[in-house]
């Protein structure tokens, strides 16, 4: 099962004397924003940011576990994977997708692109929607700004 960090110590988080408190300290608990699959033996796995998970129909899928799977086809340049609000799941998994050059956009793409995705990770993580980009929105210093694609797809 995943589930969120939370960490107890002699230091803490006791810098934090602001609002952040309230969120990020749970009864001495620091709760760490970091999401993690813990195996039978007791050991711990990152997974994603809890930002970044996607929960879709009561599966939590790491968003990105999918880019990695995603990169991994020669079609793929860069991409992104966000939650999308949905009626029936909550959320559904949402590809940003750059194209090596040469490569067609369209749905004969779209379903290569899931239908590996399959192939690769957890079936049930596939991208039900896939948009084809020139570029992802990046900060001055090149981090990914999610908050931007997120954005998009509530619209």
């Amino acid at each position: 099962t995943i589930g969120k960090l939370a960490v107890q110590g002699p230091t803490g988080c006791r810098y934090l004397a602001d609002e952040r408190q309230k969120n990020y300290v749970k009864n001495g608990w620091n709760v760490t924003g970091d999401a993690y699959l813990m195996d039978a033996d007791g050991y711990f796995f990152y997974q994603a940011r809890t930002d970044d998970m996607i929960i879709s129909a009561g599966y939590n899928i790491a968003a990105p576990e999918v880019e990695e799977a995603l990169m991994l086809h020669p079609a793929v340049a860069e991409c992104a994977v966000i939650g999308a609000p949905d009626a029936e799941r909550g959320q559904i998994v949402k590809a940003f997708v750059v194209l090596r050059p040469g490569q067609e956009e369209g749905d004969a793409m779209v379903k290569t692109l899931q239908d590996f995705v399959k192939q690769t990770v957890a079936p049930y993580k596939y991208p039900r929607a896939i948009v084809f980009t020139d570029k992802l929105p990046r900060t001055q210093t090149g981090k990914l700004q999610r908050f931007k694609l997120s954005a998009e797809a509530t619209q």
